[in-house]
């Protein structure tokens, strides 16, 4: 793995691919390394796409601990990395705590790249966000790395993920405390104490941006990134279906067409930045990559912009009632008895 020496500081990196492709950068989220994007590592050159992955200041091999590291530091010293590089106009993909480190590399540096895809991430903290922040640095400071993951886990994958995967929680629990030191991890997260919103800043964002979020993500629900779509003019917004935080982990297939094919649209031209929303195909070999999303995308509830129409609520409600009759009279095994009339005192014995 090579190494840059950057501002008394060491910054390890990997760089896969044809040169000549087009690069896509992936910015890690707070607790990653590079060898968490391996799948992309194989799958996007192939798609004729090459991938740069490094470790951020304070993670993985790279120097840590670091103290009064910015997001705008993290920013400068990955600017630093692609000029040491030689790799001009890249892409950059930056995941959670990296999805605001990429989004403010486009605002101070906007004709210095081609594509932005900020994924499971924000530009202003709401007090949901705040919560878990406080609560995932008190639980790293006070009890442990390995608690801190714990908490994380449910946060970061889906119910399928952690159920297929339950043996192997413990390793990549033990495998995550041993390549990253917790003062360092501590560090970066003590950067969020200082952060202030940077959404007044997007609409100075230039570059196309394709904006990927999780179905279900509880950490960077929906509202967040619909925050960063509506403030940055050539966006679209991307959601997959089902998924939580780190989807990029568990369908690589998926989002590695996803990148492929966001840079082909800038690369020939035929990206629309319309701020409109789209919902992604499950299957990663669907004809067709995306469809528009037909209803209010900020709802689970599928309901058409929020209310079903007048032939849904009479098809729904009248059809249920009419089942519900239906079930009542099935499950009744014995014949109905005539009810006999109440006797009058007059006929009543005794």
């Amino acid at each position: 793995m090579p190494v840059f020496r950057y501002q008394n500081s060491e910054i390890y990196y990997d760089l896969f691919g044809n040169e000549g492709d087009p690069v896509i950068t992936f910015v890690n989220g707070l607790s990653m390394r590079t060898s968490h994007w391996a799948p992309y590592f194989k799958i996007l050159p192939q798609k004729g796409v090459r991938v740069l992955s490094y470790d951020m200041l304070g993670q993985g091999s790279s120097s840590k601990p670091i103290l009064g590291v910015s997001f705008d530091d993290h920013a400068a010293s990955l600017k630093a990395l692609h000029d040491h590089l030689g790799i001009e106009k890249p892409y950059i993909m930056g995941i959670s705590f990296g999805g605001v480190v990429v989004l403010r590399y486009a605002i101070m540096y906007p004709d210095a790249l081609k594509g932005l895809i900020p994924v499971s991430t924000f530009s202003e903290l709401d007090p949901l966000l705040t919560c878990h922040a406080n609560n995932l640095y008190i639980s790293m400071a006070r009890v442990g790395f390995e608690f801190y993951l714990d908490l994380l886990m449910p946060l970061n994958f889906t119910n399928e993920w952690l159920t297929k995967n339950k043996d192997l929680l413990a390793i990549v629990k033990r495998v995550g405390s041993a390549s990253n030191e917790i003062y360092g991890i501590q560090n970066l997260m003590e950067s969020l104490r200082y952060f202030k919103t940077i959404t007044p800043d997007l609409p100075r964002i230039k570059v196309p941006t394709l904006v990927l979020n999780g179905e279900y993500d509880p950490l960077t629900p929906r509202n967040l990134h619909d925050i960063i779509r509506a403030n940055t003019p050539d966006s679209r917004m991307l959601i997959l279906q089902k998924m939580s935080h780190a989807f990029t982990l568990e369908i690589p297939e998926l989002t590695s067409r996803i990148f492929s094919e966001f840079i082909e649209q800038v690369e020939s031209g035929t990206w629309q930045g319309d701020q409109t929303v789209w919902v992604a195909n499950e299957d990663p070999n669907a004809e067709t990559l995306a469809f528009q999303c037909p209803g209010d995308h900020l709802r689970f509830v599928p309901l058409p912009n929020g209310q079903p129409t007048t032939a849904v609520k009479k098809a729904s409600w009248a059809g249920t009632k009419k089942l519900a009759t239906i079930r009542q009279t099935e499950s009744s095994d014995a014949p109905r008895q005539k009810k006999s009339k109440p006797q009058s005192p007059k006929t009543r014995a005794g």
